[in-house]
């Protein structure tokens, strides 16, 4: 289902060679935490279980060789983590320790995968538990952007699951996030392709309401198992988010309440798309009514 992110040239982006990536592995982390196996790789990072000695807590330990710190995505990711505070559903950084060799971030440990993943499985989700999953989303961009934070790349690869039943969800991949303050515009085009809201494929200047659209298109998908919007072709693709033009699968029953949400989500007015306070409000969101379909 995924595409290629979108990434345009505001920042830095020095990417390791195929000699340099990873060439050190060794951790040099002597911190409290007992090191175990490796759960995640990246372009700059690998990622381990680790045990606190003390307290038995089991985390995550992400660790960076320091000479990619210098590329400002990755910066800006480490400052934003550690602006973002603490929210039930936002994947939590506990502390940054920093050696000669590498920079260590010490996060929550989440083992139920990705919501992308679990979609997958189960083809679709009964509205309760859409609804549920929707409102930890709509709740965690909240928090974001009470913060001066824009996530800017909301789709279920970055949202991680936790809790026995897997519907405890972190928002995770800040990556492509930016901090703004008060009134100011926000003019990367960047996101993946499906997810993205359509004043940002215009390349204008955007706020924080981008991230709406995309909590209205993982709505979409945790409904039906598909895309609102979707061809092989990118240009197609485009031209329909920029037209709104989606429709309900047939065969598919889903509730008049649902359906009103996704439409106020997924409206090409970014002004006229519902915020962060009216998602919280609606009865879809809130209740279990007898209309929804489970």
């Amino acid at each position: 289902m995924d595409m290629d992110k979108m990434e345009t040239s505001d920042d830095e982006m020095e990417l390791p060679s195929d000699e340099e990536e990873h060439s050190d592995d060794e951790i040099d982390l002597n911190g409290p935490y007992v090191m175990g196996d490796e759960i995640g790789r990246g372009a700059f990072s690998v990622v381990r279980v680790a045990t606190h000695q003390v307290t038995g807590e089991r985390v995550a330990v992400k660790s960076i060789n320091t000479k990619f710190i210098k590329n400002k995505l990755l910066r800006r990711e480490i400052e934003i983590m550690k602006k973002v505070g603490d929210h039930p559903n936002i994947l939590k950084l506990y502390e940054v320790y920093e050696t000669k060799k590498q920079l260590h971030l010490i996060l929550e440990l989440v083992t139920g995968g990705e919501l992308f993943e679990k979609i997958v499985q189960r083809g679709e989700y009964s509205e309760q538990d859409a609804a549920k999953i929707v409102k930890q989303i709509v709740s965690a961009v909240g928090h974001l952007h009470a913060n001066g934070i824009a996530h800017r790349d909301l789709k279920p690869q970055n949202l991680l699951c936790a809790g026995e039943d897997g519907d405890d969800i972190r928002v995770a991949d800040f990556g492509l996030s930016k901090i703004f303050g008060e009134g100011d515009r926000l003019e990367t085009c960047c996101g993946s392709p499906e997810y993205v809201a359509p004043e940002v494929l215009e390349c204008k200047p955007y706020d924080k309401a981008c991230d709406l659209w995309s909590v209205g298109v993982i709505t979409y998908v945790l409904l039906t198992g598909c895309f609102p919007f979707w061809d092989k072709n990118n240009a197609v693709l485009y031209e329909k988010i920029r037209n709104v033009d989606y429709g309900w699968p047939k065969g598919f029953e889903v509730s008049d309440e649902a359906k009103d949400l996704v439409s106020h989500l997924i409206e090409r007015n970014p002004e006229r798309r519902y915020t962060i306070e009216q998602c919280l409000a609606h009865p879809w969101v809130n209740t279990t009514t007898k209309s929804m379909k489970h």
